[in-house]
């Protein structure tokens, strides 16, 4: 047995179903994202893992324990929510050690592990400010150390970055998958942000109408999406419908729907050479969007828009209406 499991989880609200006879296995120490739309259910999954919300029917267990019923004070399981939750009235020490002086712990036992955690999240110093003196970071680190103190079996993290800004976003995301990996902890982390869930997990649960469409390591989930869903999600793939492409090379796509990422796309402006194994497109560039090193070509080719990425260099450009060559390659097409 896996070091979490969930089996045949529902949950539903009168006649509207949050999550449809989902499993899920987690092993020890893993980062695992639930990543999928608002809306999916991996909120309301986590929260149940939690033993905030109950569930209709299934079953969960952590360590080989059945803690199906338990509450969430008996799971031994650590939370950090979208809002920070931190006591206003009290200073960054009492809000970290909140959760060990509950515990009934010795004061200079409270007081050496308030201080190792404050160390692992960089906020040594700061044991006296209140939360209004803090930024939107520094308050996350106090939330994370308050998690980690009581050495849960399990952190769970509720899109804890959706308030802060994209650079110290990043910087936090590295902070805490270093901390996760120093600690060796289990960890379980929601996002509807695919390239958050690509930089930090072991493993992706893909979510999506309350089901897992897809399990797999980031780097296989976006390059083999196994759905029409996964694909459209991940990596802003071009979905088309294969007779676009049917007509034009003679492939046997017409009836499906096929799915190309926008990097695997060459641009030119000249015609590329002929090949069996490859197309190439006359279109028209309509627009042109700058994605930090990526520079994104919205391409015409007839009543098809193509999505296509091209590395940044500064010294070539493609101009609005100008009429470009594109080359698709048949092994880049997937087929659903």
């Amino acid at each position: 047995m896996s070091y979490i499991e969930m089996k045949n989880i529902e949950k539903y609200y009168g006649e509207q179903w949050v999550l449809k006879d989902l499993n899920l296995s987690i092993e020890k120490g893993q980062f695992i994202t639930l990543l999928g739309p608002s809306g999916c259910g991996k909120s309301t999954l986590l929260r149940i893992l939690a033993g905030l919300e109950s569930l209709s029917s299934g079953s969960i267990y952590l360590d080989g324990e059945d803690i199906t019923w338990k509450s969430p004070q008996q799971r031994n399981i650590g939370m950090i929510f979208q809002q920070y939750s931190l006591f206003p009235t009290m200073n960054v020490y009492n809000n970290v050690a909140f959760g060990l002086k509950m515990k009934k712990m010795k004061k200079d036992e409270i007081a050496s592990i308030v201080a190792e955690a404050l160390r692992i999240v960089d906020l040594k110093g700061c044991e006296k400010k209140y939360p209004s003196q803090l930024s939107g970071g520094e308050q996350q680190r106090v939330a994370l150390a308050r998690a980690i103190v009581t050495r849960p079996k399990v952190l769970l993290l509720d899109e804890p970055f959706s308030a802060i800004d994209a650079k110290l976003r990043k910087a936090l995301q590295e902070r805490i998958k270093e901390i996760h990996q120093e600690l060796g902890m289990t960890s379980i982390f929601v996002t509807h942000d695919q390239d958050e869930a690509m930089t930090m997990s072991d493993v992706i649960h893909l979510m999506n109408n309350g089901v897992i469409e897809q399990t797999a390591e980031p780097i296989k989930l976006y390059s083999q999406p196994q759905t029409l869903f996964a694909a459209s999600f991940m990596g802003n793939y071009n979905i088309l419908d294969g007779s676009n492409l049917a007509k034009v090379a003679g492939w046997n796509l017409a009836n499906k729907k096929i799915a190309i990422r926008p990097e695997l796309i060459a641009i030119a402006k000249e015609p590329f050479a002929t090949s069996e194994n490859s197309i190439c497109l006359t279109g028209t560039i309509l627009d042109r969007i700058p994605q930090g090193n990526i520079i994104r070509y919205k391409v015409a080719v007839g009543k098809t828009v193509f999505k296509v990425d091209i590395l940044f260099d500064q010294g070539f450009f493609f101009n609005r209406n100008e009429q470009v060559y594109l080359e698709i390659k048949r092994d880049s097409i997937l087929e659903y």
